[in-house]
């Protein structure tokens, strides 16, 4: 699919699932204005000559865009930074110098070679978290497991990519809940 292709069937679902976007970033954003100023910005966006590259899942890519810009305009109202117009004179390029490109792409094969050693389940699991966005839930009733074995597959699957490229993940993992939380006091 060329990169007008997907600009266009990205506009497309915007328009045609409007609605069903707006309640779900509502609910993420705490907002239906959020989610319809949110929304409006990503179809700018999408209108604008931004650089697009290859997008396996339409709806979950214009979530992604419409939650970091609402996080965007939400962060420049409250410090009063100045709106993106205002500082569009000052871009900066914040493109990679060379090293960090053959760095990124070292460590993607190193991703790649570590995601086809494992499990085709932890694979899977870890694939359509992190890529489609597929809940916990749904993903335990998919493969016939409990949400808890999701959870676990996708632990390790992530301990295994940042093992792999010599990065600690134990901070972003949420901790585990007590098997036996006290109760309260009556």
């Amino acid at each position: 699919m060329t990169i007008e292709a997907s600009r266009a069937t990205l506009i497309n679902l915007l328009l045609t699932g409007y609605e069903d976007l707006k309640r779900h970033l509502s609910r993420r954003l705490g907002s239906p204005d959020r989610a319809a100023d949110a929304l409006q910005d990503t179809f700018l966006r999408l209108q604008s000559n931004v650089e697009l590259g290859p997008i396996k899942s339409p709806r979950a890519y214009i979530l992604r865009v419409a939650t970091r810009l609402a996080d965007t305009r939400r962060k420049s109202d409250f410090l009063g930074w100045p709106s993106e117009t205002e500082l569009s004179s000052d871009i900066i390029d914040e493109a990679p110098d060379p090293e960090r490109i053959v760095e990124a792409r070292s460590e993607i094969e190193a991703l790649k070679r570590v995601m086809m050693e494992m499990p085709p389940r932890r694979r899977d699991i870890l694939l359509a978290v992190s890529i489609d966005e597929v809940p916990s839930s749904v993903l335990a009733e998919r493969f016939g497991v409990t949400k808890r074995t999701i959870q676990t597959e996708l632990k390790q699957a992530l301990t295994d990519c940042a093992r792999q490229i010599d990065r600690d993940i134990g901070k972003r993992m949420p901790s585990r809940r007590p098997r036996n939380p006290p109760l309260p006091d009556e």
